[in-house]
């Protein structure tokens, strides 16, 4: 793998990342409401959710928080496959689809990529949670209210630092780096199987809806490993100034004893919805567009 093809990936990875959040981010916003009813007074169901949700105009109900995550994660993509291309050449791993994957290699991997981004990822989640979890679940207010109700990104990452530091803009750090290392190694081992099953056993599949269908599936699976990590990420994550949880285990001891082992599935069917289109557009554009920067090198050639 030339250095040419690791600006590849980042390129590919960027286009990806931002196509994939513009999908979900609705779904998100719902998993997230779900996930922090504390700040906002209990829904009676999924229904009430995504009605109160809907009650709201587009950007202060489903898109609330979307311009931080939608110029951020386009970045974050980059790094993640960008920082995964560049541990496939310094392993000597070679991801030629004609031979038999080495899915245990590809799977560490995709681990160690996830670790150069969380320097920033935390701070977008953080913020992107917070204001997600801020949506009145009335008209007027909510009923519980920690922290004043920020119209925009720059104002809440100004409110944070200056109640609780820059410090303040990882809370979740440990959390996060639990949920995001488990779920990329599998995310990126059942995208790469589907791919050479696909390769070898149905090759007359069109290759966009083999990596749009492996994206799907590989999203959902890596998701459903890692809920519980997310449940109590985002709960630590609303509570900005740590009012409420103190850290992860804290956290997840107070989750368990007021709702039981089903809170640590909140948001488990919007997470499936979301994830498959999300993880399906995302991984189509990269790698189609890892095609397409490849064969432009080589037509200047």
């Amino acid at each position: 793998m030339s250095n040419t093809n690791i600006i590849y990936d980042y390129i590919a990875g960027a286009t990806g990342g931002c196509a994939g959040i513009v999908v979900g981010h609705p779904l998100d916003t719902i998993k997230v409401q779900i996930q922090t009813q504390e700040y906002g007074g209990k829904y009676k169901n999924l229904m009430d959710c995504i009605r109160t949700v809907q009650n709201q105009t587009l950007s202060k109900g489903y898109f609330r928080g979307l311009s931080w995550p939608l110029f951020s994660y386009g970045y974050l993509n980059a790094v993640f496959f960008g920082s995964y291309g560049l541990l496939m050449k310094k392993f000597q791993y070679n991801d030629d689809l004609n031979h038999q994957p080495r899915y245990a290699m590809v799977g560490t991997i995709a681990a160690l990529a996830t670790i150069p981004q969380l320097a920033f990822s935390c701070p977008v989640e953080v913020i992107k949670v917070l204001l997600q979890s801020q949506i009145p679940h009335t008209h007027d207010v909510p009923k519980v209210q920690l922290t004043k109700y920020f119209n925009g990104p720059l104002e809440a990452a100004g409110s944070i630092v200056k109640k609780s530091g820059i410090q303040g803009l990882y809370r979740g750090l440990f959390t996060q780096f639990v949920r995001d290392t488990p779920a990329a190694a599998m995310y990126m081992t059942v995208y790469t199987f589907f791919q050479y099953e696909s390769l070898h056993r149905i090759p007359t599949v069109p290759s966009q809806l083999v990596n749009f269908v492996g994206g799907g599936l590989a999203g959902v699976m890596s998701w459903l490993i890692i809920m519980p990590f997310d449940v109590v990420k985002s709960k630590l994550q609303a509570d900005a100034h740590g009012l409420v949880y103190k850290g992860f285990w804290d956290c997840a001891r107070k989750v368990y004893v007021s709702d039981g082992l089903h809170a640590f599935f909140l948001g488990l069917v919007p997470m499936a919805v979301r994830a498959f289109p999300v993880n399906a557009v995302t991984l189509m554009v990269y790698s189609e567009s890892l095609v397409y920067l490849k064969k432009t090198e080589r037509i200047e050639v």
